[in-house]
């Protein structure tokens, strides 16, 4: 269907539909569904949540959960973990799968990818986005959107915009430069819409510039709609809706909220009593219903049928579309999928005498401590929680790669208590829910009782002497979904549950001990990390994290994973704590005369986001930003740069190429491996040398110019670097613009 045709018929079935059952559809009518009109054969859209599969399925007016087994999925790797293996062709699979599931479940959207900036490591949603590096985000973001969409299901990019924080995120005022919005905040987002051709957005909670996201009419209208020519679907934040008047006048579509009176939504009755008022012109619900119906044609819900009435008039109605994608769920297919991108996102950030790995052979007895080890971890975070079909934790993977001629054994170490929930359920309505989460400190804080203090004394007790027994010894640690989770952020980067502590006196009682770290956000390794030799790091990588993580182990696999951030020091080392005011700062008196908030976060920082800061300002890390060793080596060599041919510099767009950058990588070592260079590369052979390219376009020579509101491109000679991370840099070479 061309665009013109398209576009007539949504004109034609948008005559049909009137004014009561245009307010009907732009707003929810169950919490995870939005209503049509049955008349008019224009069926509802069905949302889901979430981020690494699609969320169990809900009562219509309650977060009370059906408790069927008809809704156990398969569970991906979060987004921090696609972002680790650098790699597009996982990210298009990671989506495909996404896609696959949720038209599987029946449904229409699935509220992915999240890909807000990782601009505070304390953010308890981090684990949700992918990378302080706007770039990575872009590459990334544009094959996962497309992997999901080509299953006749729409992808929901979010949140749109500067959402970094949860605490105080319904109430959260952000102030943020122009620079910094262009340069960092916006090109995901931006990517999405104009590469991958986004079918749908999500706006934020927080405010920006003193109107909330959702319905902020800067962003949603001027910069979504007019300058990025954005003709999709625009879907609140399930709550992040506060006025009728401006919800209606900003480019918002679909208002969401997880409250059982459906018509008291602000774009219900308020929004149907204020355009019959002329309050507000009837053509802004028209365009809104315009991009719900072009929304239903695109995922391949509906088709329209135009006829001819007898009285030469034309009359409309959607009908079904027989050849829409139907999907599958719990496919073996999809978890070998899981494995792939896993597999690649496993991070080796230290490897002092070639620890790693471990050969099955070489070790009779294998000790695994740490309550991680044996955790599950993809039925918690908040909305992105999943009813996996089953989950591989790390102590199974270990010992599935060893098999029967190693004893795997299992010592907890550490206690860790089950804390409350953090979101709405059948005893706490939603509203409540809200107020709770308004009034309450949520950065995690708790204190143990003597039982659980004795407790805590056994366990690690039990540790420290059965370390000494085995040949080797690994620990699973780091955060879990109380830490890394929606709607808190922590009160520091400390590892939690006495893990410092633990993970010191396991050194003293066995020096070679393997460090695995589980965590979404960028926790403090300090306290140890000079004495061990070495440490893994992987995110919530799914239900074959464990699988991954035991190739990685016994050396089945090359880890090839990278840093999609920087590993700082702690927290009073970041931009944040150094510029910032997280987290927030009193309203001034004017301010609290014009915006409804509670705290104001000013983005002082600007563009010094991540490795931008900590090199600017000659700053210690951990790890820096792209950090990632193999079981091999690689040698780069010959950098060339050539120049692109086409128009004068002065004439090419933002987007046109402007230099090719050229690089040889060798595997120098005797292990198959792969290496990130700017880009993913394939597998290289003991030996084996390939080059490498990427072609550098006009913006990345660029920066926004606030003072003529526009990209300007740098003028005179830069310097191109081409490196295994951000402080490891192998090559230099010059160029003149």
């Amino acid at each position: 269907m061309n665009k013109k045709e398209r576009e007539r018929k949504v004109e034609a079935l948008l005559s049909e539909i009137t004014l009561e059952e245009k307010i009907g559809m732009i707003h929810g009518s169950e919490f995870f569904k939005s209503a049509g009109v049955e008349r008019l054969g224009i069926p509802p859209i069905v949302y889901s949540d979430g981020p690494n599969g699609v969320r169990k399925d809900f009562e219509p007016a309650r977060m009370k959960e059906k408790g069927t087994t008809a809704d156990e999925v398969g569970c991906g790797p979060c987004n921090t973990s696609i972002a680790s293996t650098w790699n597009r062709s996982l990210a298009w699979g990671s989506g495909r799968m996404l896609g696959e599931e949720a038209r599987g479940r029946g449904k229409d959207m699935i509220l992915a990818p999240g890909i807000n900036i990782k601009r505070n490591p304390l953010c308890g949603r981090n684990f949700e986005y992918m990378s302080e590096d706007p770039y990575l985000i872009s590459e990334l973001v544009v094959p996962l959107i497309e992997g999901i969409q080509e299953t006749d299901v729409s992808a929901c990019v979010k949140h749109f915009a500067c959402n970094a924080q949860e605490y105080e995120r319904f109430m959260v005022n952000v102030e943020v430069s122009d620079r910094a919005l262009r340069e960092i905040y916006f090109p995901g987002f931006e990517a999405a819409v104009k590469k991958a051709k986004t079918r749908a957005l999500m706006g934020a909670y927080n405010l920006v510039r003193g109107s909330h996201a959702s319905q902020n009419k800067w962003l949603l209208t001027d910069v979504l709609r007019k300058e990025w020519k954005y003709n999709g679907l625009v879907v609140s934040d399930w709550g992040a809706i506060h006025d009728t008047k401006a919800a209606a006048e900003s480019g918002l579509d679909v208002e969401m909220a997880v409250i059982p009176e459906f018509d008291d939504y602000y774009m219900a009755k308020p929004l149907l009593k204020a355009v019959k008022a002329g309050e507000i012109d009837e053509s802004l619900i028209d365009e809104k219903v315009r991009n719900i119906i072009r929304f239903l044609i695109n995922i391949r819900k509906i088709d329209v049928e135009i006829k001819k009435t007898a009285g030469g008039k034309e009359s409309a109605r959607a009908v079904p579309v027989p050849e829409r994608n139907r999907g599958t769920y719990s496919n073996p297919a999809h978890a070998m999928r899981a494995l792939d991108t896993a597999r690649e996102s496993v991070i080796l950030l230290k490897n002092e005498d070639k620890r790693l790995p471990i050969l099955p052979g070489k070790a009779k007895k294998i000790l695994v401590i740490g309550d991680n080890a044996d955790r599950k971890h993809s039925d918690a975070g908040g909305s992105a929680e999943v009813k996996a079909l089953f989950e591989v934790t790390p102590l199974l993977g270990i010992t599935k790669s060893y098999g029967g001629n190693t004893v795997v054994d299992y010592a907890r170490g550490y206690y860790v208590p089950e804390e409350k929930k953090y979101a709405p359920d059948e005893q706490m309505p939603w509203e409540e829910y809200i107020k709770m989460s308004k009034a309450k400190d949520p950065r995690y804080s708790r204190t143990y009782s003597a039982d659980e203090k004795k407790l805590i004394k056994k366990l690690k007790a039990e540790a420290l002497a059965l370390a000494a027994e085995y040949d080797e010894v690994i620990f699973v640690g780091g955060l879990n979904h109380e830490y890394d989770v929606e709607d808190k952020d922590r009160r520091d980067m400390k590892l939690p549950f006495g893990q410092d502590e633990l993970i010191n006196d396991l050194l003293d009682v066995n020096p070679n001990m393997v460090i695995v770290m589980f965590a979404g956000s960028p926790v403090d390794m300090t306290a140890w990390s000079d004495r061990a030799k070495a440490i893994v790091l992987m995110a919530y990588n799914g239900m074959e994290g464990g699988s991954a993580l035991g190739e990685v182990i016994s050396g089945k696999v090359n880890p090839s994973g990278k840093l999609p951030e920087t590993l700082p020091m702690g927290f009073e080392n970041t931009p944040v704590a150094h510029f910032g005011e997280y987290p927030g700062r009193k309203l001034t008196k004017e301010e609290s005369g014009r915006i409804n908030a509670n705290i104001t976060q000013t983005f002082n920082e600007g563009v010094f986001v991540g490795y931008r800061y900590y090199e600017k300002f000659n700053v210690p890390v951990q790890f820096p930003f792209g950090h990632g060793l193999s079981y091999t080596k690689f040698t780069y060599r010959g950098l060339s740069i050539k120049d692109v041919k086409g128009k004068p510099v002065d004439k090419r767009k933002m987007s046109d190429g402007l230099f090719v950058v050229s690089v040889k990588v060798k595997n120098t070592g005797d292990t198959c491996g792969k290496e990130t260079v700017q880009f993913y590369t394939g597998e290289l052979k003991p030996g084996e040398e390939k080059t490498v390219s990427v072609v550098l376009p006009v913006k990345a020579f660029s920066h926004y110019d606030e003072s003529v509101g526009d990209w300007v491109m740098m003028k005179g000679e830069m310097k191109i670097y081409a490196a295994s991370s951000s402080a490891d840099v192998r090559l230099t070479k010059n160029v003149k613009i």
